[in-house]
């Protein structure tokens, strides 16, 4: 437990990305369209779309680069990602004036990479595993004395990702339960760490395709599972593709965690589409997780009057975020034509 990030740890991570992230506001979301009767619990979605890079990722980037000693930073980053902590590194570095280089699977939509660029950033193009990721950015860090900024296995970018949590709490004492994609683990780790630290009583549930769905088995293992590139590139959730959780975050899960829920692909994209119709809030497949649990798996999640949903990023390829909103049924004509 002694490894484990802390309240402090995560209030001071909120003090470094003042006034470069946003303080996302909590949105209410109804379950149903028609009106809600008063005991109908609340839905309230925390759209970290409305970063400045689209995704909660700036949080923890933000947060670990600029703790850095100047002389790590003058030698600049290296991280690897499929494409929102790549953005949130390239903005971050580019604010406080250092040098980035992106490692990311050529399997990455283009609206990131493209975002990336015009940060400035350095790209690297890889084969879509865990291992080419990791193993190419560690080499360019050896071989440039670049500082590593991992995605989620580490301590600094989980203080980062935590400070949502921390404003969560702050804007609903009376939270109930929380509900935050899963991915690497750092986003969940983080939140759940403030969470349980300002209020015990909530609940904190991870969400994940079920066509990636490592962490509910890490989870029922009591140790990370992996699963292959191939399997976990099944899902439209590109964000959410991550083979296994990290070390370090999944330590946290197994301390804060209550519990994992998975959602299907057309629940992911029916969620994306009730976000922008109702909620009008734009939401990336991988985004859009959280909000589906609560929308088609109620009966899985633990009781409350207070729901929170984290919509993690909104960077959804426009042709995608397209076909999405015109729903099931022009898709089910285009596959009979």
């Amino acid at each position: 437990m002694s490894d484990l990030v802390t309240l402090p740890e995560i209030e001071r991570a909120a003090e470094r990305i003042a006034g470069v992230a946003v303080r996302t506001p909590l949105v209410p979301f109804r379950r149903d369209p028609a009106p809600a009767a008063a005991a109908e619990p609340v839905l309230l979605v925390k759209p970290e779309s409305l970063q400045p890079i689209g995704a909660f990722k700036l949080r923890g980037a933000y947060s670990a680069i600029s703790s850095l000693p100047a002389a790590e930073r003058e030698r600049g980053v290296v991280t690897h990602s499929s494409g929102n902590h790549a953005q949130a590194v390239a903005y971050a570095a580019r604010a406080l004036g250092i040098r980035a280089v992106l490692v990311m699977p050529h399997t990455t939509p283009g609206v990131k990479v493209d975002a990336c660029i015009a940060l400035g950033a350095e790209i690297v193009h890889v084969e879509p595993t865990s291992r080419a990721r990791s193993e190419t950015a560690a080499k360019l860090a050896a071989a440039h004395g670049f500082t590593m900024i991992p995605p989620y296995d580490d301590a600094r970018v989980i203080a980062g990702q935590g400070t949502a949590g921390l404003e969560i709490v702050q804007d609903r004492p009376d939270v109930d339960v929380v509900l935050v994609p899963i991915s690497g683990g750092g986003l969940i780790a983080g939140i759940a760490a403030a969470v349980k630290a300002l209020r015990p009583a909530a609940r904190v549930i991870g969400v994940e395709p079920g066509l990636a769905a490592d962490a509910r088995d890490s989870m029922a293992a009591g140790r990370p599972v992996a699963w292959t590139a191939e399997d976990t590139g099944r899902t439209i959730a590109d964000a959410l593709r991550v083979q296994q959780v990290g070390d370090l975050p999944f330590a946290h899960m197994r301390a804060h965690v209550d519990g994992v829920v998975t959602v299907t692909e057309d629940e992911i994209r029916a969620a994306m589409r009730r976000l922008a119709r109702e909620a009008r809030l734009i939401a990336e497949p991988g985004g859009a997780v959280a909000t589906a649990a609560y929308l088609y798996h109620r009966d899985e999640l633990p009781q409350g009057r207070v729901y929170v949903s984290i919509l993690s990023g909104g960077n959804v390829d426009p042709a995608l975020f397209q076909d999405v909103l015109r729903g099931p049924q022009a898709e089910a004509a285009e596959t009979r034509g």
